[in-house]
């Protein structure tokens, strides 16, 4: 048929003769006509997939830059190794999702902390050294003191306790919190411990008495509830967080608030968006915070302004110094992970893998590593050699 007859005929009908091979198309595998066909690059180098749940911990050991443990929603912990697909170890025993894992500053112990209410320590082969109880509701966070086996963990049911890891007994129990324990450390120097709650409160504590010495609270402090905090390296001063959108630092050993920090930017509603995160530069004079509000602030200390405003398409959840430098990492609620270089304010890569929010992230001994974890249930390895 030419093409003009084609023209005169119109529609042209294929005969039954005509039909070669029939193939059955599932309709999902279809591409939507609002779909990016293109789906985002993977650059991971290890992808850690032994959960079946949500993660929310990661912690990297601080003296074997490959050992890096995981936990989340599954009720599991995970030890396992990057570059090590073949090696890995359950940490079983908690009932309920595993919040808070932190290594000990040597390197030589775990532990893991559950919402079922239990502190678990395990050695670096995964084996349960002892299981310390005590808190009435769900482990918050966990923390190491800087020189020894001491753990400190917060709990919902308002208290904050003190174990000795290696005989598994309770120093302290610290009482006074109205609310939830959301965040706490002991200062670098090991001499003070801080603790944010739910209630809106900071309190500055004597590790030894369990005596409260100090409770930052009302104006011109957080009107609600606290989300994070970290301490200076030099123990002077600790930096809050909060769902009132504002960050604030504190001196310790007075208790007063030295700086305040309100919202950048306000929701649509009007309401203030949450900080989720919050942490001193380990070599400026900086702070730097991140939320709901989508943005990364680096804070100058020393004149109180915002350096730099650095913003992200969805809000960020945590974030990571890469070592002692300029170049900062934030998760974000996206499934993306942002470099930043702090003295430019510039974002000098997107590392892209996950397909759900990133809850936590830690960075290797070495500083080659930054790890994910994510509500994708799996956790991501990149690297970072060239950010130091």
């Amino acid at each position: 048929m030419t093409a003009h007859e084609d023209e005169e005929q119109g529609e042209v009908f294929f005969d039954e003769s005509d039909i070669i091979d029939e193939i059955d198309v599932d309709e999902e595998d279809l591409p939507d006509a609002e779909d990016d066909i293109v789906e985002d690059s993977d650059d991971s180098i290890h992808i850690f997939t032994g959960h079946t749940g949500e993660l929310y911990a990661v912690a990297c050991n601080p003296t074997d830059p490959v050992l890096v443990a995981t936990g989340g929603g599954d009720d599991k912990g995970f030890l396992w190794k990057i570059g090590h697909a073949d090696w890995a170890s359950e940490l079983q025993g908690h009932t309920d999702s595993v919040s808070s894992l932190a290594f000990s500053h040597d390197g030589q112990l775990l532990a893991s902390g559950g919402f079922d209410g239990l502190v678990k320590v395990w050695d670096t082969s995964g084996n349960l050294k002892s299981t310390l109880e005590g808190p009435g509701g769900g482990i918050e966070w966990i923390r190491w003191h800087p020189k020894g086996h001491l753990i400190l963990a917060g709990s919902e049911d308002c208290t904050v306790w003190m174990w000795n890891a290696d005989n598994g007994s309770c120093l302290n129990v610290f009482s006074g919190h109205g609310a939830s324990v959301t965040c706490g450390d002991f200062t670098p120097d090991g001499k003070t411990i801080c603790t944010g709650s739910e209630d809106a409160t900071l309190r500055i504590w004597n590790p030894r008495s369990g005596e409260s010495i100090h409770v930052v609270r009302g104006y011109p402090y957080h009107t609600e509830g606290l989300t994070c905090l970290s301490i200076s390296s030099d123990s002077t001063f600790a930096v809050t967080g909060s769902k009132d959108g504002s960050v604030h630092v504190v001196k310790i050993t007075t208790g007063k608030v030295a700086s305040s920090w309100a919202s950048q930017t306000s929701s649509t509603e009007g309401d203030p968006e949450s900080i989720e995160c919050v942490s001193f530069a380990p070599k400026f004079p900086w702070a730097v915070s991140g939320g709901m509000d989508r943005n990364l602030t680096i804070w100058d200390l020393q004149n109180s302004s915002p350096r730099f405003i650095c913003n992200h398409e969805e809000g960020v959840t945590c974030l990571a110094w890469l070592g002692a430098s300029k170049f900062l990492a934030t998760g974000c609620c996206d499934g993306r992970i942002c470099i930043w270089n702090c003295l430019s304010g510039e974002c000098v890569i997107t590392f892209k893998g996950h397909e759900h929010a990133i809850q936590s992230l830690s960075v290797s001994s070495n500083l080659e590593f930054l790890v994910s974890v994510s509500m994708d249930s799996t956790a991501r390895v990149f690297e970072i050699r060239n950010f130091h």
